[in-house]
C-alpha cells in the first residue's frame, strides 16, 4: 500500500511542478514560437523537478506492476486524479466546482469498490 501512496504522491507533485513551471513560461504564440517555448521549457527548474519526480514515479510504478495485477493497480492509480484536484485547489488556489468534487467522489468510490472486490476475492 505504501508503494501506491508513493506513486500517487509523485504523480500529484509532478503535476504541480508542471503547472507551476508552465505558468511561469513566457507567452509565445503560434508554431513559429515552438522552438523558443521548448528552450524556455528545458531551462525551467520547476519543470525539470517535475520530470525528475516522474522518473521516480516511473520506477515505483514498475515495482507496483511487478507485485500487483494491473486490473487492481491501475484503478488505484486513478486516485492521482483526486490528489491533483485537491492539491490544485489547496496549493494553486484553483476553483473546484461542485461537479468536479462529484467527479472526485465518484473516482474515489470506484477505487474503493475495486479494492474491496479484491479483498473479498483475495
Amino acid at each position: 500500500m505504501a508503494l501506491f501512496a508513493l506513486s500517487v504522491t509523485c504523480d500529484v507533485l509532478g503535476q504541480l511542478c508542471f503547472k507551476t513551471g508552465a505558468d511561469r513560461l513566457p507567452e509565445i504564440g503560434g508554431m513559429a514560437g515552438l522552438g523558443l517555448f521548448l528552450r524556455h521549457l528545458v531551462k525551467a527548474p520547476v519543470v525539470l523537478l517535475g520530470v525528475a519526480i516522474y522518473g521516480v514515479e516511473f520506477v515505483v510504478w514498475l515495482r507496483i506492476l511487478s507485485l500487483a495485477p494491473l486490473s487492481l493497480a491501475f484503478p488505484i492509480a486513478s486516485l492521482n486524479y483526486c490528489g491533483v484536484a485537491l492539491a490544485s485547489h489547496l496549493i494553486l488556489h484553483e476553483r473546484l466546482t461542485p461537479r468536479r468534487w462529484g467527479g472526485v467522489a465518484i473516482i474515489t468510490a470506484g477505487v474503493a469498490i475495486v479494492g474491496l472486490s479484491e479483498a473479498v476475492q483475495g
